[in-house]
This record gives C-alpha cells, structure tokens and sequence, in this order.
C-alpha cells in the first residue's frame, strides 16, 4: 500500500515550485533529487524513507510540475534560495536535508547561507567539480539528446542505452517524465557543475551529516575525499562499493543500509 499522501504546489522565491508530500509521521525530510530527476522518480525511495521521517519530495524549477519558463534562472544560487524561501514560506523551523547529484549542491549551499533550520545533512554522490578541476564525467549531450528524444515521445527501451542497468519500473518513468525537464535548466545546471566553487561551501557548513559516495560512479575520487575530509570534518563518510551515480537505482538495499546506520533508524 503506498505512503503517498499528496501533492502540492508552493509559490516561493517568486515562482511555483510542486511537491510530493509521503508518509506524514516524524521529523521532517526534504528530498532534493538530481539535475533530471522529477520529484515522480524518487517515489520509491520516499515510500522506504517515510518508516521513520516525514517525507517531502521537490521538483526544482524547469523541473516536473514546478515552474519552467524560458529565460528563467535556474543556476545554483537561485535553486538553494527557492529551498530556504520554501522553508520560510510553509514554516518550517527545522529539516533534514537529502539531496542527490545536482540536488546535494543545492543542500550544501543552502546549508552553509543558513545552518539554522537544517538538522542534518544528507548528501548523495554530490558532484565535486568546479573551476579548476576536473570535468563533470556525464556531459551535457547525454542529457539533452534524452531530453528531446522524450519531448518527441518515448519508450523505455529507448531510453535504455542511457541507462542500461535500471530496472524496467524506473526507465518507464524516466520515459514518461523526461520531457518535463527543461534543456535551458539542465543547461544552466550543468554548467554550474564547472563553474561553481562549491569546495567554498565547505568549511561554511555547521551542520553533521553524511556523504555517500557511489563506489563505480567516477564523480567523487578518493582524492576527493580526503579534501572534504579536511574541508568538512562534520560529514561522515561512506561508498557504496558497487553502485553507479544513482545510487538507489543501482544498489538500493545498501543506500538504505548505510543511510539508516548514519541516522540510526531502521529502513530495512
């Protein structure tokens, strides 16, 4: 039986940002999701998530049923002011934060503008590139070509060859919500991924919290590691030794594993 509850629509930071509200019992959980992840996509990890927290999942602006419209900014900056107005705007005094890839950015730049009303901070294989450093492994072409393909329409099988090792479920979705993604945010994204010096972030955050890299996804390195490490000491580390980028879609009994060890709850 699903946890879903409802979905709703917030007007914050001047735009209409939707969300997915599951479960509705305990603290609070904000889920962030990637630069081509719907808030849909991450349904069933919210329904695992719900045990122990009350689970709200964010469609970023150019993003599912939120606000696109071309011409919009939707960079770095503007997507962690559109989490902290959000806050503002339903309430909330306090949140842990889980973000994935793109979304993890978003949660350590809103974390380090305003560690007061995050609780935790939980950050999944965020991208650690930046001016200076080494490319962002997935380029942008890959994105785009699916994007269009699915604003033309398309099937699960076509889109497996950009994804070849996910379930059947989860690619019929990418299928169905793909062409919600707006190119013009995806770029911008993508480019901040280079161009944002999120190391400078770092030694701002006062927030305990977690970061779970993926073992085989090539975006964070060892090297990398020991950089946090010395940057952000409060983020307890772990791998994922056999998951790809998208870490629950890959190896979603261990995601759930080593997140519940940090929280101390119980997913399984």
């Amino acid at each position: 039986m699903s946890s879903f509850l409802h979905g709703y629509h917030v007007r914050a930071n001047g735009v209409r940002l939707h969300l997915l509200r599951y479960g509705g019992q305990g603290p609070r959980l904000l889920l962030l999701p990637g630069i081509t992840s719907p808030a849909v996509t991450w349904g069933f990890v919210a329904e695992r998530l719900v045990r122990q927290y009350d689970v709200h999942v964010l469609d970023f602006r150019g993003r599912g049923l939120s606000f696109s419209s071309p011409g919009m900014d939707a960079d770095l900056d503007t997507m962690a002011t559109d989490v902290l107005d959000l806050m503002d705007v339903l309430g909330w005094s306090s949140v842990l934060l889980l973000g994935h890839s793109m979304g993890a950015r978003v949660a350590i730049r809103a974390a380090a503008r305003d560690p007061r009303r995050i609780d935790k901070l939980l950050l999944i294989d965020p991208p650690m590139s930046g001016p200076g450093r080494r490319a962002y492994p997935v380029p942008l072409s890959w994105y785009v070509e699916s994007i269009r393909l699915a604003i033309k329409g398309v099937t699960a099988e076509e889109l497996r060859p950009y994804a070849p090792a996910w379930k059947e479920e989860h690619l019929q979705l990418r299928a169905e919500w793909l062409h919600t993604c707006s190119e013009e945010a995806i770029v911008q994204a993508h480019a901040g991924f280079h161009e944002d010096d999120i190391h400078a972030d770092l030694p701002k955050l006062r927030t305990p919290g977690l970061l779970m890299t993926a073992g085989q996804g090539g975006v964070l390195l060892p090297e990398d590691l020991a950089e946090i490490e010395v940057l952000a000491p409060d983020l307890q580390q772990c791998t994922v030794s056999a998951a790809g980028h998208m870490i629950p879609w890959d190896d979603e009994e261990n995601f759930y594993r080593l997140l519940g060890e940090y929280l101390q709850v119980d997913f399984l």
